[in-house]
């Protein structure tokens, strides 16, 4: 029945009484006018923020009066407007109510932004050390303000949003792609360290409770972002944590049950489970029996489940019995096999590393030494190095107090307004490249530019006994959210013949690694062929060098740059190639075996 299409027996005030305003009544008002604008009433996001698109009232008066033509010529007709003018009075309460809902909503999340930025202001540097913290205002600042942005526009709110909108130039708003990167550094970390969903959830992060924790909405953004990288292992995680979450939300606004069913439901098909997927699917039906995808899942999983059915039947026999009888059998549970060392995986050993599980053995801790050393220069005999070995073969040394903090924040305020993403060389064309397994944001620094770089640069020489004449540009380096860079080598491999040819200066002969931070958890360097970490503290620089004394590389050299669980990272690369070193360090034939490339 429609406005347009009514039983005259009932009379429109009456008939107005017993029914109440609903959607489905009106969009069908609006079906039954010929050749008019099929703008109809709509609901947002599922009504779940209980707020409703702006409703063109004067539209739908006209469409309604006009749907017959002449209806002022017979007052039974014009009692048919009554009817109208009562939908349009429920309607327009409604639309009341939705609008006191939404600048309800909206204040509620101005207290919420309110909270956190004061929390930050507080001190910003340790509240955007956090991880959490981190994700949380990029996500306030992509998905929740995009949200915000929909109740803003939805009447009132469309001049103050072409405000924000003209401010963009001016101001930095981060991308989906950020949204996206943060989410996946949040991943990268949980699988690194180990952290369960709930406790990262909550806010805690290797037992240390850092922030509030995240709403059921915050958990489903962290779902969703991985699903569509197609990370349906941590879709499923986080999508459990969502449901968990909204379990325990009252009046939960940030997400509903039907999303989250949805995602978690595909997901756990595409990992295998179609018994597991149906039953959420069949829950989903029950919220929303109408929802067309669910529909259509749920047929294809009924029909796959139904298939490997009949093949197992197939395979046991027509008759559905085993055609050979099967003696009973105890079966016992196999407890899982530790792996040795040997048998791990580089990104096994990589990961134990990071978490600080591996400890030098005694046989190698116990010939290391500390030392005071001077390199025979007559100021170092005053203030020495203090030289601390991290290993012998290769020779691993970290220097203590060798870049101060002066230096340290001149470097630092000239490479920010530089910062890129970091690159690495493509071993093929010689070329620059974006790699997703170097997270970080580095700039380049040259001797001239300032005397503090200048004497951090050239203090090397003093360390390492080797020139820095023909050594790159002093790269400083920060890591971000969940920031890494996984096993590689500095040195370019016998294939690699287009690496550092520009310059001229043969292949990078040694690494210095200056840390000019401290970093509360994660972020180490270690070196996965020798099962070694070293742990970033201010003011002091490791040293190896790439190449034995032949020129060959050294591929027990292998490190990475563990990811950051909080804190902030910073360090400064220098590497120093073979010309110039002829007479520093001779070459040598002796005792020089041939390395086999590390198993990765």
């Amino acid at each position: 029945m429609t406005l347009c299409q009514r039983d005259r027996s009932i009379s429109p005030v009456s008939q107005h009484r017993l029914r109440s305003l609903e959607y489905e009544f009106l969009r069908s008002s609006l079906e039954a006018c010929p050749r008019r604008s099929s703008t109809g009433l709509r609901t947002t996001r599922k009504m779940r923020n209980g707020t409703w698109m702006t409703i063109g009232l004067a539209i739908l008066i006209s469409m309604t009066i006009t749907c017959h033509g002449e209806l002022y010529t017979a007052l039974a007709d014009m009692e048919e407007l009554l009817e109208t003018e009562a939908v349009l009075i429920d309607t327009l309460n409604g639309y009341i109510k939705a609008q006191e809902e939404r600048l309800a909503t909206l204040k509620k999340n101005v207290e919420d932004y309110a909270r956190e930025h004061e929390e930050a202001s507080r001190n910003i540097q340790q509240y955007l050390s956090n991880p959490i913290n981190a994700y949380l205002l990029v996500k306030r600042l992509t998905t929740d303000w995009k949200r915000v942005e929909e109740l803003i526009t939805q009447d009132v709110g469309k001049s103050f949003v072409a405000n924000i909108t003209s401010s963009r130039s001016d101001l930095k708003f981060p991308t989906d792609e950020d949204l996206n990167g943060a989410a996946v550094a949040l991943m990268r970390l949980q699988d690194t360290y180990k952290l369960e969903t709930a406790q990262v959830a909550r806010g805690v992060l290797n037992g240390v409770q850092y922030s509030t924790g995240l709403t059921a909405g915050d958990c489903f953004e962290l779902g969703r972002q991985s699903y569509h990288n197609r990370d349906y292992y941590h879709t499923v995680l986080w999508m459990q944590e969502a449901m968990d979450r909204l379990q325990e939300e009252q009046n939960a606004t940030t997400t509903s049950k039907p999303d989250i069913l949805e995602y978690l439901a595909f997901s756990t098909y595409m990992q295998g489970n179609v018994a597991r997927a149906l039953s959420m699917t069949n829950e989903l039906l029950e919220l929303v029996p109408t929802h067309e995808r669910a529909l259509g899942n749920r047929a294809y999983y009924q029909k796959e489940i139904q298939s490997k059915a009949s093949q197992s039947k197939k395979k046991r026999g027509e008759d559905g019995q085993d055609d050979t009888a099967v003696p009973a059998q105890h079966f016992t549970v196999a407890e899982e096999k530790v792996k040795t060392w040997g048998e791990m995986s580089e990104r096994e050993r990589y990961e134990m590393l990071c978490r600080g599980e591996v400890s030098t053995p005694p046989e190698v801790q116990k010939n290391l030494k500390c030392r005071y050393v001077d390199r025979g220069i007559p100021f170092l005999k005053i203030a020495p190095f203090k030289e601390e070995e991290a290993y012998l073969d290769p020779r691993i040394v970290v220097y203590h107090n060798v870049i101060y903090d002066e230096e340290i924040e001149t470097i630092k305020r000239m490479a920010q307004p530089r910062f890129k993403r970091a690159t690495v060389q493509n071993y093929k064309t010689g070329a620059l490249e974006i790699a997703n397994y170097r997270i970080s944001k580095s700039a380049w620094l040259q001797e001239h530019e300032h005397k503090h770089v200048a004497a951090v640069s050239r203090r090397v020489e003093h360390m390492t006994s080797l020139t820095v004449d023909t050594a790159e540009e002093l790269q400083v380096v920060n890591y971000g959210i969940g920031g890494h860079y996984e096993p590689h080598f500095d040195f370019a491999r016998k294939e690699e013949t287009n690496a550092f040819k520009s310059l001229g200066t043969g292949n990078r002969i040694a690494t210095v690694l200056y840390y000019m931070s401290d970093v509360e958890q994660g972020g180490g360097t270690v070196f996965t062929a020798i099962n070694i970490s070293l742990w970033p503290k201010k003011g002091s620089a490791a040293f190896w060098y790439n190449l034995k004394p032949n020129g060959e590389g050294d591929f027990k050299t292998r490190h990475a740059a563990c990811p950051v669980l909080t804190g902030s990272k910073w360090v400064a690369n220098k590497w120093l190639h073979e010309r110039g070193q002829e007479f520093l360090r001779p070459c040598t034939l002796e005792n020089q075996s041939p390395d086999e490339e590390i198993r990765q």
